[in-house]
Protein backbone atom coordinates (compact mmCIF):
# COMPACT_ATOMS: atom_id res chain seq x y z
CA UNK A 1 0.00 0.00 0.00
CA UNK A 2 1.41 3.43 -0.98
CA UNK A 3 1.37 6.51 1.19
CA UNK A 4 -1.36 7.87 -1.11
CA UNK A 5 -3.74 4.97 -0.68
CA UNK A 6 -4.37 4.61 3.04
CA UNK A 7 -2.45 3.87 6.20
CA UNK A 8 -0.64 6.27 8.49
CA UNK A 9 1.01 8.15 5.63
CA UNK A 10 -2.23 8.99 3.79
CA UNK A 11 -5.19 11.24 4.51
CA UNK A 12 -7.40 8.42 3.24
CA UNK A 13 -8.47 5.64 5.56
CA UNK A 14 -8.48 2.99 2.80
CA UNK A 15 -7.62 2.57 -0.86
CA UNK A 16 -11.32 2.15 -1.63
CA UNK A 17 -12.12 5.36 0.23
CA UNK A 18 -9.62 7.29 -1.87
CA UNK A 19 -11.31 5.96 -4.99
CA UNK A 20 -14.78 7.01 -3.75
CA UNK A 21 -13.46 10.54 -3.21
CA UNK A 22 -11.84 10.59 -6.64
CA UNK A 23 -14.97 9.35 -8.40
CA UNK A 24 -17.14 11.99 -6.74
CA UNK A 25 -14.78 14.77 -7.81
CA UNK A 26 -14.57 13.53 -11.39
CA UNK A 27 -18.34 13.14 -11.60
CA UNK A 28 -18.89 16.72 -10.44
CA UNK A 29 -16.38 18.07 -12.94
CA UNK A 30 -17.77 15.92 -15.75
CA UNK A 31 -21.25 17.31 -15.05
CA UNK A 32 -20.14 20.96 -14.85
CA UNK A 33 -21.58 22.75 -17.92
CA UNK A 34 -18.73 25.30 -18.03
CA UNK A 35 -15.99 24.47 -20.55
CA UNK A 36 -12.79 23.75 -18.66
CA UNK A 37 -9.48 21.94 -18.71
CA UNK A 38 -7.76 19.77 -16.13
CA UNK A 39 -4.07 19.28 -15.56
CA UNK A 40 -1.61 18.18 -12.91
CA UNK A 41 1.56 20.00 -11.87
CA UNK A 42 4.13 19.29 -9.18
CA UNK A 43 4.96 22.01 -6.65
CA UNK A 44 7.11 21.54 -3.54
CA UNK A 45 7.21 17.85 -4.46
CA UNK A 46 3.41 17.53 -4.23
CA UNK A 47 1.25 16.42 -7.15
CA UNK A 48 -1.37 19.14 -7.58
CA UNK A 49 -4.56 18.96 -9.64
CA UNK A 50 -5.78 22.14 -11.36
CA UNK A 51 -9.03 23.03 -13.10
CA UNK A 52 -8.94 25.98 -15.51
CA UNK A 53 -11.98 27.76 -16.96
CA UNK A 54 -12.84 31.08 -18.59
CA UNK A 55 -10.72 33.33 -20.76
CA UNK A 56 -10.77 36.80 -19.23
CA UNK A 57 -7.88 39.22 -18.94
CA UNK A 58 -7.66 38.68 -15.18
CA UNK A 59 -6.63 35.28 -13.84
CA UNK A 60 -8.12 34.35 -10.46
CA UNK A 61 -6.48 31.48 -8.59
CA UNK A 62 -8.90 30.06 -6.03
CA UNK A 63 -7.56 28.15 -3.01
CA UNK A 64 -10.32 26.27 -1.12
CA UNK A 65 -10.54 25.75 2.62
CA UNK A 66 -10.22 22.63 4.75
CA UNK A 67 -12.00 19.57 3.31
CA UNK A 68 -12.95 21.45 0.13
CA UNK A 69 -11.53 21.39 -3.38
CA UNK A 70 -12.23 22.44 -6.97
CA UNK A 71 -15.10 19.99 -7.47
CA UNK A 72 -16.82 21.25 -4.30
CA UNK A 73 -16.36 24.91 -5.33
CA UNK A 74 -18.07 25.02 -8.73
CA UNK A 75 -20.77 27.62 -7.89
CA UNK A 76 -18.04 30.15 -7.05
CA UNK A 77 -16.02 29.14 -10.11
CA UNK A 78 -19.07 29.65 -12.31
CA UNK A 79 -19.65 33.13 -10.88
CA UNK A 80 -16.02 34.09 -11.51
CA UNK A 81 -16.25 32.90 -15.12
CA UNK A 82 -19.54 34.77 -15.60
CA UNK A 83 -17.83 37.90 -14.28
CA UNK A 84 -15.34 37.62 -17.15
CA UNK A 85 -12.33 36.08 -15.44
CA UNK A 86 -10.00 33.22 -16.22
CA UNK A 87 -10.16 30.90 -13.22
CA UNK A 88 -7.66 28.37 -11.89
CA UNK A 89 -9.04 26.12 -9.14
CA UNK A 90 -6.51 24.20 -7.09
CA UNK A 91 -6.88 21.08 -4.98
CA UNK A 92 -4.66 21.60 -1.93
CA UNK A 93 -2.29 18.68 -1.24
CA UNK A 94 -3.15 16.92 1.99
CA UNK A 95 -6.85 17.71 1.55
CA UNK A 96 -9.41 15.29 0.06
CA UNK A 97 -9.61 15.64 -3.70
CA UNK A 98 -7.49 14.98 -6.76
CA UNK A 99 -4.12 16.24 -5.50
CA UNK A 100 -1.59 14.36 -3.38
CA UNK A 101 -3.14 12.59 -0.41
CA UNK A 102 0.12 12.24 1.47
CA UNK A 103 0.07 13.45 5.06
CA UNK A 104 2.81 15.50 6.61
CA UNK A 105 4.13 17.13 3.44
CA UNK A 106 4.04 20.58 5.03
CA UNK A 107 5.28 19.62 8.46
CA UNK A 108 2.40 21.73 9.75
CA UNK A 109 3.98 24.93 8.39
CA UNK A 110 1.98 27.53 6.51
CA UNK A 111 5.27 28.71 4.99
CA UNK A 112 5.42 25.38 3.10
CA UNK A 113 1.93 25.95 1.72
CA UNK A 114 2.87 29.51 0.76
CA UNK A 115 5.87 28.24 -1.20
CA UNK A 116 3.68 25.52 -2.73
CA UNK A 117 1.16 28.12 -3.93
CA UNK A 118 3.99 30.22 -5.38
CA UNK A 119 5.10 27.17 -7.36
CA UNK A 120 1.59 26.53 -8.63
CA UNK A 121 1.16 30.15 -9.75
CA UNK A 122 4.51 30.05 -11.55
CA UNK A 123 3.50 26.97 -13.54
CA UNK A 124 -0.18 27.70 -14.16
CA UNK A 125 -0.16 31.41 -14.91
CA UNK A 126 1.82 33.43 -17.45
CA UNK A 127 1.25 36.84 -15.85
CA UNK A 128 -0.10 38.59 -12.74
CA UNK A 129 -2.89 36.91 -10.81
CA UNK A 130 -5.47 37.65 -8.15
CA UNK A 131 -5.56 34.95 -5.51
CA UNK A 132 -8.84 34.29 -3.74
CA UNK A 133 -8.66 32.04 -0.71
CA UNK A 134 -11.28 30.75 1.69
CA UNK A 135 -10.59 29.89 5.34
CA UNK A 136 -7.46 27.66 5.32
CA UNK A 137 -7.01 28.58 1.67
CA UNK A 138 -6.89 32.26 2.63
CA UNK A 139 -4.16 31.52 5.20
CA UNK A 140 -2.20 29.83 2.40
CA UNK A 141 -2.73 32.84 0.12
CA UNK A 142 -1.48 35.19 2.84
CA UNK A 143 1.67 33.08 3.21
CA UNK A 144 2.71 33.18 -0.45
CA UNK A 145 5.46 35.59 -1.52
CA UNK A 146 4.95 35.04 -5.26
CA UNK A 147 5.79 38.22 -7.21
CA UNK A 148 3.00 37.32 -9.64
CA UNK A 149 0.28 37.86 -7.03
CA UNK A 150 -1.04 41.38 -7.56
CA UNK A 151 -3.86 41.28 -5.00
CA UNK A 152 -5.65 38.99 -2.55
CA UNK A 153 -9.33 38.41 -1.81
CA UNK A 154 -9.52 36.68 1.57
CA UNK A 155 -12.88 35.15 2.50
CA UNK A 156 -13.38 34.13 6.15
CA UNK A 157 -9.59 33.92 6.40
CA UNK A 158 -7.79 31.57 8.72
CA UNK A 159 -4.33 32.44 9.92
CA UNK A 160 -5.19 35.83 11.44
CA UNK A 161 -6.82 34.80 14.72
CA UNK A 162 -7.95 31.65 16.49
CA UNK A 163 -11.18 30.01 15.42
CA UNK A 164 -14.11 30.07 17.82
CA UNK A 165 -15.58 26.67 18.64
CA UNK A 166 -18.94 27.02 20.37
CA UNK A 167 -20.59 24.05 22.11
CA UNK A 168 -23.09 23.79 19.25
CA UNK A 169 -20.37 23.71 16.60
CA UNK A 170 -18.34 21.21 18.61
CA UNK A 171 -21.35 18.93 18.94
CA UNK A 172 -22.13 19.13 15.21
CA UNK A 173 -18.48 18.51 14.32
CA UNK A 174 -18.21 15.54 16.67
CA UNK A 175 -21.36 13.91 15.29
CA UNK A 176 -20.13 14.44 11.71
CA UNK A 177 -16.72 12.98 12.50
CA UNK A 178 -17.75 10.03 14.66
CA UNK A 179 -21.01 8.96 12.99
CA UNK A 180 -20.77 9.66 9.27
CA UNK A 181 -24.24 10.15 7.81
CA UNK A 182 -25.98 12.71 5.55
CA UNK A 183 -28.00 14.06 8.48
CA UNK A 184 -24.85 14.85 10.45
CA UNK A 185 -23.17 16.40 7.41
CA UNK A 186 -26.22 18.59 6.82
CA UNK A 187 -26.23 19.66 10.47
CA UNK A 188 -22.59 20.73 10.31
CA UNK A 189 -23.06 22.55 7.03
CA UNK A 190 -26.10 24.39 8.41
CA UNK A 191 -23.89 25.60 11.26
CA UNK A 192 -21.40 26.88 8.68
CA UNK A 193 -24.11 28.67 6.67
CA UNK A 194 -26.01 31.77 7.61
CA UNK A 195 -29.59 31.53 8.92
CA UNK A 196 -32.06 30.23 6.38
CA UNK A 197 -29.46 28.95 3.92
CA UNK A 198 -29.96 25.30 3.02
CA UNK A 199 -26.82 23.34 2.07
CA UNK A 200 -26.62 21.98 -1.47
CA UNK A 201 -27.39 18.28 -1.71
CA UNK A 202 -24.09 17.69 -3.51
CA UNK A 203 -22.22 19.36 -0.65
CA UNK A 204 -23.98 17.16 1.91
CA UNK A 205 -22.93 14.11 -0.11
CA UNK A 206 -19.38 15.42 -0.28
CA UNK A 207 -19.03 16.04 3.45
CA UNK A 208 -20.42 12.59 4.15
CA UNK A 209 -17.77 11.03 1.91
CA UNK A 210 -15.06 13.05 3.66
CA UNK A 211 -16.17 11.96 7.12
CA UNK A 212 -16.29 8.31 6.05
CA UNK A 213 -13.11 8.08 4.04
CA UNK A 214 -10.66 10.88 4.93
CA UNK A 215 -8.80 12.19 7.95
CA UNK A 216 -9.63 15.85 8.47
CA UNK A 217 -6.88 18.33 9.32
CA UNK A 218 -6.93 20.92 12.08
CA UNK A 219 -6.73 24.71 12.18
CA UNK A 220 -3.90 26.25 10.11
CA UNK A 221 -2.19 28.27 12.85
CA UNK A 222 -0.88 31.80 12.31
CA UNK A 223 -0.15 32.93 8.75
CA UNK A 224 3.46 33.87 8.07
CA UNK A 225 3.15 37.10 6.11
CA UNK A 226 5.83 37.67 3.46
CA UNK A 227 7.77 40.94 3.31
CA UNK A 228 6.10 41.89 0.04
CA UNK A 229 2.66 43.29 0.81
CA UNK A 230 -0.08 43.49 -1.83
CA UNK A 231 -3.59 45.00 -1.82
CA UNK A 232 -5.82 42.79 0.29
CA UNK A 233 -9.60 42.60 0.64
CA UNK A 234 -10.90 40.73 3.67
CA UNK A 235 -14.55 39.65 3.61
CA UNK A 236 -16.64 37.74 6.11
CA UNK A 237 -20.22 36.65 6.62
CA UNK A 238 -22.12 38.42 9.37
CA UNK A 239 -23.03 35.03 10.89
CA UNK A 240 -19.65 33.29 10.70
CA UNK A 241 -19.59 30.89 13.67
CA UNK A 242 -15.86 30.17 13.42
CA UNK A 243 -14.66 33.74 12.87
CA UNK A 244 -17.21 36.13 14.36
CA UNK A 245 -16.93 39.78 13.36
CA UNK A 246 -15.81 40.89 16.82
CA UNK A 247 -12.81 38.58 16.52
CA UNK A 248 -11.87 38.88 12.85
CA UNK A 249 -12.34 42.64 12.44
CA UNK A 250 -9.61 43.68 14.94
CA UNK A 251 -7.31 40.93 13.65
CA UNK A 252 -7.63 42.21 10.07
CA UNK A 253 -6.88 45.76 11.20
CA UNK A 254 -3.96 44.78 13.42
CA UNK A 255 -2.21 42.28 11.15
CA UNK A 256 -3.14 43.59 7.69
CA UNK A 257 -4.15 47.21 8.24
CA UNK A 258 -7.46 46.74 6.40
CA UNK A 259 -11.11 47.08 7.31
CA UNK A 260 -13.41 44.08 7.10
CA UNK A 261 -16.06 43.81 4.40
CA UNK A 262 -19.21 42.13 5.75
CA UNK A 263 -21.79 40.22 3.73
CA UNK A 264 -25.03 40.30 5.69
CA UNK A 265 -26.77 37.00 6.29
CA UNK A 266 -23.87 34.79 5.24
CA UNK A 267 -21.94 32.38 7.42
CA UNK A 268 -18.48 30.85 7.30
CA UNK A 269 -19.22 29.34 3.88
CA UNK A 270 -19.68 32.77 2.33
CA UNK A 271 -18.05 31.53 -0.90
CA UNK A 272 -20.84 28.96 -1.17
CA UNK A 273 -23.69 31.28 -0.18
CA UNK A 274 -22.72 34.48 -2.01
CA UNK A 275 -20.47 33.54 -4.96
CA UNK A 276 -21.58 36.52 -7.07
CA UNK A 277 -20.69 38.95 -4.28
CA UNK A 278 -17.27 37.33 -3.94
CA UNK A 279 -16.66 37.52 -7.69
CA UNK A 280 -17.46 41.25 -7.60
CA UNK A 281 -14.54 41.85 -5.23
CA UNK A 282 -11.97 40.78 -7.82
CA UNK A 283 -10.25 43.87 -9.17
CA UNK A 284 -10.75 45.88 -5.98
CA UNK A 285 -7.56 47.96 -5.79
CA UNK A 286 -7.58 49.42 -2.30
CA UNK A 287 -4.49 51.13 -0.91
CA UNK A 288 -1.78 48.69 0.10
CA UNK A 289 -1.65 47.94 3.80
CA UNK A 290 1.54 48.95 5.55
CA UNK A 291 2.91 46.37 7.90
Amino acid sequence: MSREDGGAGSIYRTTAGREYIRRWCLAQLDGWPVAHGRTTVTAMGAETHLVTAGCGATTVVFVPGTNFNAAASLPLAGSLVEAGHRVVLVDVPGQPGLSSGERGLSGGRLSWYGAWLSGVVEQACAGPVVVMGHSFGAAIALSSASPRIESLVLASPGGLTKLRLTPGVLAASAAWFMRPAPAHSARLLRAMHGPGHRPREALVDWMTLVSRHARSSGAPGAAELPARAVPRVVVNGSHDVFLPLKRLRPAARTRLGVDLDVIDGAGHLVVEEQPTALAALVGDRRPRADR
